[in-house]
């Protein structure tokens, strides 16, 4: 999870995080290039009096100029569609998980079992055992299999939510009316921690999301004991 400070995008949990995180450093390098380059021409006007009429005139620094850009352009459309459909792409989920967005706290219901759902809700700050978060613990955590594709089905049935958990690179819009679906897959077991990413009122900031992953063994034993 994020610490106080932090600078950077939280440790990737998932191939999906993993991705966007190359992705990031790629175009992060494109746009520091760029940058140095006009700093680098401004200041290079800016100190010298000499001018070049033929190479300002010149139909190659035209070709150039139009020719670069959308090569660079290119470069980062190509991974950034990649991404996008590697995303999107559901193949054989192991497990389907409905997320519900209300004001202000989330319902879960597991579908493929016949009577596993539960809301949860944010601890009190007064109710809190020490080693737990403000404003990121919940009564009922969602406890999910490691290394398994799991679908997120998410929704709302009051306003728009948005189900985000940074570590494993998700972010689902919950929209009243309209099923949106995400991808879960995580490479290590742990707690991951997000929270609700849209203003959706006055206690928006109170709709944290805990995320539980355990092993497939460890799973099956808790929701036999759930059900």
């Amino acid at each position: 999870m994020a610490y106080p400070f932090q600078l950077g995008l939280q440790d990737a949990s998932s191939p999906i995080m993993e991705e966007l995180m190359n992705f990031h450093d790629h175009t992060l390098m494109i746009v520091f290039l760029i940058s140095s380059l006009v700093l680098y021409v401004i200041t290079l006007m800016l100190t010298t009096k000499l001018t070049h009429t033929s190479t300002m005139d010149a139909q190659e620094v035209e070709t150039i100029w139009t020719i670069l850009p959308a090569v660079i352009l290119i470069l980062i459309a190509l991974p950034s569609l990649r991404i996008l459909y590697m995303m999107d792409e559901i193949n054989n989920p192991a497990l389907t998980v409905k997320a519900m967005g209300h004001q202000w706290y989330w319902s879960y219901e597991y579908t493929d079992y016949e009577d596993l759902c539960f809301d949860s809700y944010m601890i009190p700050t007064s109710d809190l055992k020490p080693g737990e978060l403000r404003l990121l613990e919940v009564d009922n955590r969602v406890v999910l299999p490691m290394e398994l594709p799991i679908r997120m089905l998410i929704s709302s049935e009051d306003v728009l939510h948005s189900w985000a958990v940074p570590s494993l690179g998700l972010k689902t819009d919950a929209i009243p009316g309209r099923l949106n679906q995400a991808t879960i897959s995580s490479n290590r077991p742990g707690l991951f921690y997000g929270q609700c990413s849209e203003i959706c009122g006055s206690n928006h900031s109170f709709m944290p999301i805990v995320l539980e992953m355990i092993p497939l063994k460890v799973f099956e034993d808790w929701s036999l004991s759930m059900i």
